[in-house]
C-alpha cells in the first residue's frame, strides 16, 4: 500500500479505530495534547533533539520536507521551543504538524491557524537559541520510540506512531471496526439495545466461568 493510499484511507478513520485494530500500537502518552481541537495530524516524522533551546527546531523547519511532522524531544525542558511564528512558518512550508514533548507558547494564536500542534505543557517563557543537538535520529517522544520516517497519525484523542507496513496491515481491520460502529450507532438511534447487539450477557457469563470470549457485533 502506497503512502498516498495510506494517507487517503487514514483520513476517513480515527485513532480509536486504529488502536482497536491493534492494542499494542505505539501511542503517545495522554499528556501530549493538541493545542487546537478538531484537526487531524498525518505525516512522516522528522525527529529533533533539543534542551531548553530551540535552535534545532529552526534547523528542522529549514530541512524538513512538505508533509513531514516535526517531532521534538526536549529532554524534559520547561521552556517553550515552539510558538506562533514557528507554527505559521511550518504551515507556510507545507509541514503536516508539530509534536513537542515539552512546552509551547502563543496558544491563542496557534489555535487560529490550521496546522496541528501538540505539546506536553504550555509556558510563556522561551528557550535560548545557542545549542546544537541532533536531528533525524531515533528519539523518545510522548513515552514511545519515534524513528525518522515513521508515520504519525493524530486526532483529538492522541497520536499513534507506526511504520507504513504496520499501517497497511491495520487499516483494513480498522475500516471494518469503524463500519460496524457506524452501523451500531444507526441501530441505537432506532431504539436497539447496544448490549444485546454485542452479546454482553453471553460474554460476561463466559468470563465469569473462566472461558475465553470476546464481544462481537451481531
Amino acid at each position: 500500500m502506497s503512502l498516498d493510499t495510506i494517507r487517503e484511507r487514514l483520513s476517513r478513520l480515527d485513532t480509536a479505530c486504529l488502536c482497536d485494530a491493534n492494542k499494542e500500537l505505539r501511542v503517545m502518552e495522554p499528556a501530549i495534547r493538541p493545542v487546537r481541537l478538531g484537526l487531524k495530524l498525518l505525516g512522516k516524522a522528522y525527529t529533533i533533539v533539543c534542551e531548553e533551546d530551540f535552535l534545532m527546531v529552526m534547523r528542522g523547519l529549514h530541512d524538513a520536507k512538505p508533509g513531514d511532522v516535526l517531532v521534538v524531544d526536549t529532554r524534559g525542558s520547561r521552556r517553550a521551543v515552539v510558538g506562533e511564528l514557528f507554527s505559521n512558518e511550518a504551515l507556510r512550508r507545507g509541514l503536516a504538524g508539530l509534536v513537542i514533548d515539552g512546552a509551547v507558547r502563543d496558544t491563542e494564536k496557534i489555535r487560529a491557524i490550521s496546522i496541528p500542534v501538540y505539546s506536553r505543557t504550555i509556558t510563556p517563557v522561551s528557550g535560548t537559541i545557542k545549542k546544537i543537538f541532533e536531528t533525524q535520529v531515533a528519539i523518545r517522544c510522548g513515552g514511545v520510540a519515534v524513528h525518522p520516517g515513521d508515520v504519525l497519525f493524530g486526532d483529538d484523542d492522541g497520536i499513534v506512531v507506526a511504520t507504513e507496513k504496520e499501517l497497511a496491515e491495520l487499516i483494513p481491520i480498522a475500516e471494518t471496526i469503524q463500519r460496524n460502529e457506524e452501523a451500531a450507532l444507526v441501530r441505537i438511534g432506532k431504539g436497539e439495545d447496544l448490549l444485546k447487539m454485542i452479546g454482553f450477557d453471553e460474554h460476561y457469563d463466559a468470563i465469569k466461568a473462566g472461558r475465553e470470549s470476546s464481544l462481537k457485533f451481531s
